[in-house]
Order: C-alpha cells, then sequence, then structure tokens
C-alpha cells in the first residue's frame, strides 16, 4: 500500500526526511509520494515515519496502490538491489 499525501498537508517539511526510500518529493503545491518508492517502511521501520511525524494527519494510504505486506517487501528488496545495497 503505497501512501499519499492529501490536500491538508501544510508543506511543513517534516516528513521527506524521514522517508528511508526518497519516496516523498515536493510536487506542484503540495509534498507528493511515488508510489513506485513508497514501501510504508516495510523493511526499515515497524511505522511510516511520515506518519508518525505527520502534524495534520494527511498522509492515508492511497486508495489506487493497495498492497500486502508481502508485496511492499519484494519493492523494498528491488529498490534496494537498484540502489546496489543488497
Amino acid at each position: 500500500m503505497a501512501l499519499t499525501i492529501t490536500e491538508e498537508c501544510i508543506n511543513c517539511d517534516v516528513c521527506e526526511p524521514e522517508c528511508p526510500n526518497q519516496a516523498i518529493s515536493m510536487g506542484e503545491t503540495i509534498y507528493v509520494i511515488d508510489p513506485a518508492k513508497c514501501t510504508e517502511c516495510v523493511g526499515h521501520f515497524d511505522e511510516p515515519q511520515c506518519v508518525q511525524v505527520c502534524p495534520v494527519e494527511c498522509i492515508p494510504v492511497h486508495p489506487d496502490h493497495v498492497e500486502t505486506r508481502e508485496q511492499l517487501m519484494a519493492k523494498y528488496v528491488a529498490l534496494q538491489v537498484a540502489a546496489g545495497k543488497a
């Protein structure tokens, strides 16, 4: 399940540096999450770090990118291999 950032985002800048996969970046008006890179921190942490630090709770699961924990782990492994870390 990739996460998404909703319009309630206040551009506080706390989520971007917390993402271990560099899936969060500044979009046209608010931060965005690249679903191809988002593993909900599976492989890194027990809970999504961006959700933990978001002061306005605007980071839900993206309804178009629902994935199982196993799929998220496979994505994590593939990202690590692509980055030369595995």
